[in-house]
C-alpha cells in the first residue's frame, strides 16, 4: 500500500508532519508551483521557476513563510525533480495519471490540480524514495512492460535501430551521461574527460537544454556527442504516442538550434520500452541507445562502489550508463577519474556511442566477408 502525506496523528500519537502541499507542474520553459495548506488556502501566490533554478526552488520551499516545509507533489511525466528533492530531504509524492485529468500534449497537469489531489485524497499518492526514484511503487509494472518488449527490442537491434553494446573484439568503450546538462556537475565531468583526452556521449533532457544553453554548447565544443533523453524525463508508459514523439522532437529541435546538429540517438528514460512504447516509435526516425553496464550512481552508493561497478562490468564494446544531471551527482564526479584511469590502463579507448556503433558495424562487415 502506498503511503500518502501525513495529515493527522500517527499510530504512535505524534503530531502531523505535513500540513502543506506544493504541487509542481512542468511547462516548456520551467516549473509552475502552487502551495496550499490542509484547508486548501493558498500559502503564497502561484510562482514560476526556470529549469535552472531547482536549487533555489528547494531552498525557497524549505524557508517558505517560516512554517513547515510542504510535501512536494509531482506527476509521472516529471522525472527531473524527485532526485534533487529527495536528496535534499524533502517529502516527495507522485500523483499517477488515473488520479488526474488529461494532460496537454506538452506539459503536465496544472500545479493547482496536483495540490487539490494531495489535499483531498493524500492516501492515493505514492511516496517517492531516493532508492525507487520516480517509479517507486510501479516497479512490477515497469519490469513486466520491459519483459514484454524484449522480443521487439531484439528485432530492432538486429536491424540496427537499437544499439546496446559494440563489438567485443574492439577495445573501445562508450561512457554515457544522462539527465543533464547541469549547472554544476556537467562542467566538472567535462574537465575530467578533457584531462584524459576521453570522449563521451551526453543524453540531455530538453528541459535542461532550454535552461542551460551554454552548457550544451560547451559539451559540443569539447568534441563530445549529444544524445536525446526526452524533454521532461517521463515514465514513457504513461504517454500517448503523440506525447512521446513531441518529447523527442522538441528536444531534438532544441539541441539542433544550439549546435547545428540534431541528436542521432534517443535513450528512453529508465530504459522503459514496452511494446506500446515501441509501437509509438515504429515510424519515428530515431535510433535507440541502451547500455550493458549500469553504474547505479543514481542510488548514490559511494564513489568507490560506483567505480568498482563500472570497472567490474565494463569490457570491449561496453556502453556505460552514468548521470550528471537531475540530482546530486557529486559521487559520480568523484568516481570518474578512477573509472577513466582503470579503463585506459586496460587499453580501452573511450569514444562516443556513434564511434562505438560505427566500429561494431565495420567489425560485423569484416566478419561477414571472412565467412
Amino acid at each position: 500500500m502506498t503511503e500518502g502525506p501525513k495529515t493527522g496523528a500517527t499510530a504512535t500519537g505524534r503530531a502531523a508532519v505535513t500540513t502543506r502541499y506544493a504541487g509542481i507542474a512542468w511547462t516548456g520553459s520551467g516549473y509552475r508551483v502552487d502551495v496550499v495548506d490542509g484547508t486548501g488556502r493558498r500559502v503564497v501566490e502561484p510562482s514560476g521557476w526556470g529549469g535552472a533554478q531547482v536549487a533555489e526552488l528547494i531552498a525557497w520551499l524549505r524557508d517558505l513563510d517560516g512554517g513547515p516545509t510542504p510535501a512536494v507533489v509531482l506527476e509521472s511525466t516529471n522525472g527531473l525533480l524527485d532526485g534533487p528533492m529527495t536528496a535534499a530531504g524533502l517529502e516527495v509524492y507522485r500523483a499517477d495519471p488515473w488520479l488526474l485529468p488529461s494532460r496537454p500534449r506538452f506539459g503536465s497537469v496544472p500545479a493547482e490540480r496536483l495540490t487539490e489531489q494531495a489535499r483531498t485524497a493524500p492516501g492515493a499518492l505514492a511516496r517517492v524514495t531516493a532508492e525507487g526514484g520516480s517509479l517507486t511503487g510501479r516497479a512490477e509494472e515497469y519490469f513486466e512492460g520491459v519483459r514484454r518488449g524484449e522480443p521487439i527490442l531484439a528485432e530492432l537491434t538486429a536491424t540496427g535501430r537499437c544499439f546496446g553494446h559494440g563489438s567485443r573484439d574492439v577495445p573501445r568503450v562508450a561512457l554515457t551521461f544522462d539527465d543533464g546538462p547541469d549547472p554544476v556537475y556537467t562542467r566538472q565531468v567535462l574537465d575530467i574527460l578533457d584531462r584524459y583526452g576521453a570522449r563521451a556521449t551526453f543524453f540531455c533532457v530538453g528541459h535542461h537544454v532550454a535552461a542551460l544553453p551554454d552548457e550544451v554548447r560547451r559539451i559540443a565544443a569539447a568534441g563530445h556527442e549529444l544524445g536525446n533523453h526526452s524533454w521532461s524525463h517521463p515514465f514513457l508508459f504513461d504517454l500517448t504516442p503523440d506525447e512521446l514523439r513531441e518529447q523527442i522532437d522538441r528536444t531534438a529541435e532544441a539541441v539542433d538550434a544550439l549546435t547545428g546538429e540534431a541528436p542521432v540517438w534517443f535513450r528512453p528514460p529508465y530504459g522503459a520500452l514496452s511494446p506500446e512504447v515501441l509501437a509509438g516509435l515504429e515510424k519515428h526516425p530515431v535510433a535507440l541507445t541502451m547500455w550493458d553496464v549500469d553504474a547505479r550512481d543514481w542510488s548514490r552508493p559511494g564513489p568507490e562502489r560506483i567505480a568498482a561497478t563500472v570497472l567490474e562490468g565494463a569490457g570491449p564494446g561496453s556502453v556505460v550508463l552514468m548521470h550528471e544531471g537531475a540530482g546530486d551527482r557529486g559521487q559520480t564526479v568523484q568516481a570518474l577519474p578512477s573509472i577513466v584511469e582503470g579503463l585506459l590502463e586496460r587499453g580501452l579507448e573511450l569514444v562516443t556511442v556513434s564511434e562505438l556503433a560505427a566500429g561494431a558495424a565495420a567489425d560485423d562487415h569484416d566478419q561477414r566477408l571472412k565467412g
